[in-house]
């Protein structure tokens, strides 16, 4: 394995922003950590890159154990959302800059130089400084400035995240082709499942400074996990109900649960569809799970497929979780999509499930009260059971005087912390 991370953490001002997270990438893999903005993806690849030491756990790099080397004896490249080139200096005095502090020969970072101009596209670009060079372009600089020392890691912080979209897209072919070409082990991170989707071998899903699933574009979308994969990459519905007698019951509604999600009896369960698994009819359908007749609320054109939203009567004891009611609503709400050149005639249609996702049960979620005085054994014995649990941990104070808030939140952070 090129990058192995052993149960690495890192804690900033009491708060864990990455916690406990162990990674394989095997040698060649282009992977990518997928996470909304604050989930300490960007954290772990500083973590890798030697910008920033964990506070516990290990970084290794092809069997070397680097958790405590400085960044350039890592062997590893980086490029950041951006860009950080040196404005005065050539395009072609950034891309050599790695090489001439480590007192390469002139030949050679000629030599490398004209062939990385040449493999990112700006080939003739190498007199112009960077207010000179559009977004992509000083992009495409940095690229090969990370690679000119031919780093054994690649590690992409954003790299497209302040160009536009056209010149993304053509960022991500060139820098897919060039990983490719190079064949060296890259990393990326983004919250842009589309750019995971197109560039990646395997993505890791992060939230609040967790990995919660790595997998395959395919198996991640079609077969994720947890509720927070299921809702970030791709639309979608998602239904709570109950295990009963092995079967996921959502009012009249009841599914089998596949033998790779058991749940105990009486547990929530939590149903995900995508709006291309939902069927729409003019009548009932016979083959397929039916959820109801539902009215159209509103449809919307988006290039090769149309878009729709219904309302459909509530079933009993289910709860929607996505897409998020508005406040009040007493319906269940749907997305479907099916393709643009076929018409909708009826305002209101049947509505099936022509396949659909059982997630895995969820983790317990315990909840401990606080009054910010006396001791603080609740607080350890709850630890003790979220740790034999894997349990999630809310800490609630009240305070009667609203102006009285944050002392008492003053109060309890040393408290959390010794227990």
């Amino acid at each position: 394995m090129s990058i192995v991370l052993d149960q690495i953490s890192k804690r900033f001002g009491g708060r864990w922003v990455v916690d406990n997270v162990s990674l394989e990438v095997a040698d060649k893999e282009l992977f990518v950590l997928l996470g909304s903005s604050g989930s300490g993806k960007s954290t772990i690849l500083r973590m890798i890159a030697g910008l920033t030491e964990p506070t516990r756990g290990r970084v290794l790099l092809h069997g070397t154990d680097v958790t405590h080397l400085p960044p350039q004896q890592r062997g590893t490249g980086f490029v950041f959302q951006n860009y950080s080139l040196f404005r005065h200096m050539t395009v072609a005095e950034n891309i050599e800059f790695g090489l001439r502090i480590r007192k390469s020969p002139k030949e050679e970072r000629t030599r490398r130089r004209e062939q990385l101009l040449d493999l990112v596209g700006l080939a003739g670009f190498g007199g112009r400084y960077a207010p000179q060079l559009s977004g992509g372009q000083q992009q495409r600089v940095a690229l090969a400035r990370a690679l000119v020392y031919e780093p054994d890691v690649l590690l992409l912080d954003e790299p497209f995240g302040a160009l536009d979209v056209k010149i993304r897209a053509q960022l991500r072919r060139v820098l897919k082709e060039i990983q490719q070409r190079l064949g060296v082990t890259t990393i990326l991170v983004t919250h842009d499942q589309e750019e995971a989707f197109e560039l990646a071998d395997r993505i890791g899903v992060v939230e609040r400074g967790r990995l919660l699933e790595v997998g395959r574009s395919e198996e991640l979308y079609e077969r994720p996990r947890s509720l927070f994969a299921a809702t970030f990459l791709g639309a979608g519905t998602v239904l709570v109900g109950r295990a009963r007698d092995g079967q996921a019951r959502f009012g009249s509604l009841t599914l089998p649960i596949p033998d790779d999600a058991p749940h105990d009896e009486g547990a929530p369960v939590q149903l995900l569809f995508r709006p291309e698994h939902v069927a729409l009819g003019a009548e009932a359908p016979t083959d397929i799970p039916v959820l109801g007749k539902g009215s159209i609320l509103e449809q919307s054109f988006a290039g090769p497929l149309r878009r729709v939203r219904l309302r459909l009567p509530k079933l009993s004891a289910t709860r929607q979780i996505a897409p998020a009611p508005p406040f009040g609503e007493e319906g269940l709400l749907v997305d479907a999509a099916f393709p643009s050149e076929a018409g909708l005639n009826e305002q209101e249609l049947w509505v099936g499930l022509r396949a659909w996702t059982v997630l895995t049960q969820p983790d317990p979620h315990l909840l401990v009260c606080d009054s910010g005085d006396g001791p603080t054994t609740p607080l350890a014995i709850t630890r003790l059971l979220a740790e034999r649990l894997r349990a999630k941990t809310t800490v609630l104070a009240v305070a009667e005087d609203p102006d009285r808030a944050e002392a008492l939140r003053a109060k309890l952070s040393p408290r959390v912390e010794a227990a």
